[in-house]
């Protein structure tokens, strides 16, 4: 878990990590999940990370009944990795819409080049991209946080 926030902090990713240490990927991402670690993989990181070992021999290192989950951080953390995760899905949404309409457009003007029906595909697809890109940056929510907090306080008889 301590591996995950420190490789988080610096803002890498595992196969970064690996790289940086000499391990694998895989090494990796099993010590993230809490299994115990060797001696050379916690003196690699150590070294990597510019820290002392000792301080990778925390009790929660070696038990392999603690995965890392954002549950197990502290809640500003955990709402950091819900807002990156939604982040990333929009990201992923948007790559397929790019690359599936890429796709379709040079199916569309190959057979039929004269009639464009690929717009409607974007254009009813493109909706969905749009909506989805201002709920996760916070531009368009009805549901959000403001108004799951007004409902909280009116079902509890407190004063909004």
């Amino acid at each position: 878990m301590l591996i995950q926030k420190l490789r988080l902090q610096r803002g890498w990713s595992q196969q970064q990590l690996a790289d940086l240490s000499g391990l694998s990927v895989r090494t990796i991402q099993r010590l993230e999940q809490g299994q115990v670690a060797s001696t050379e993989s916690l003196k690699s990181l150590a070294a990597v990370f510019e820290i002392d070992f000792s301080t990778l021999q925390e009790p929660d290192m070696n038990t392999a009944t603690a995965p890392a989950s954002p549950s197990a951080f502290n809640a500003d953390e955990a709402l950091v990795f819900a807002q990156v995760r939604k982040l990333k899905g929009f990201y992923l949404h948007l790559a397929q819409y790019v690359f599936t309409l890429s796709i379709l457009l040079a199916i569309n003007l190959w057979t039929h080049p004269q009639y464009l029906w690929v717009r409607w595909v974007a254009l009813g697809w493109g909706v969905g991209v749009l909506f989805h890109g201002l709920r996760v940056f916070e531009r368009f929510s009805p549901f959000g946080a403001d108004w799951e907090k007004k409902q909280v306080e009116k079902r509890l008889g407190r004063k909004i």
